[in-house]
């Protein structure tokens, strides 16, 4: 099953954390962050997409060396629509910061600064995504199908982020 599709359980599901809200507030952070860089929404996903295999890296390597819970920890603790340091730095180096906006400025066309300035809020929105599903009661107990499904992803490289936010944005125009 695809990310949007677990994505789409977990709105289904009253016990996970997904709600159709959650995925507006996400659109709308993705758009006004486009707006305030003066990059286009689709240039903005390519970015978000290309960020989220360096993210989804990140934590594979949290989850192997650490288990599941800390995954989901990292997830619960630093999920957001605003602009967070800690996030990234919780997740990268700053060797890998440079690598990860060499990447993004090779894929997009982007230059280094404007990538610079984006990668603090698409890090936390990123996250977000993923914490659509965690356990509505308890976050920090239980299976989180969503990530589990963004981490254990078909490994072609290709990160379904950008699909998600399509389909989401598609879903949430047919409400």
């Amino acid at each position: 099953m695809g990310l949007f599709d677990q994505i789409l359980s977990a709105i289904d599901n009253p016990n996970q954390q997904a709600s159709p809200n959650q995925l507006g507030n996400i659109l709308g952070a993705v758009e006004q962050l486009s707006g305030n860089q003066g990059v286009d929404a689709a240039t903005t996903q390519l970015a978000m997409s290309v960020l989220g295999g360096h993210v989804r890296s990140a934590l594979q390597d949290v989850r192997s060396q650490s288990g599941d819970a800390q995954a989901q920890e990292v997830v619960n603790q630093f999920s957001g629509t605003s602009p967070n340091l800690q996030a990234v730095q919780s997740l990268f180096g700053a060797g890998q910061l440079t690598q990860i906006v060499a990447d993004i400025a090779q894929r997009t066309g982007l230059n280094n600064a404007t990538i610079q300035a984006m990668i603090p809020v698409l890090v936390p929105i990123v996250l977000n995504l993923l914490q659509s599903g965690g356990n509505a009661q308890n976050p920090a107990q239980g299976a989180n199908p969503v990530l589990n499904a963004f981490l254990d992803g078909d490994g072609d490289g290709d990160v379904d982020i950008t699909d998600a936010m399509s389909m989401a944005s598609r879903f949430l125009n047919q409400r």
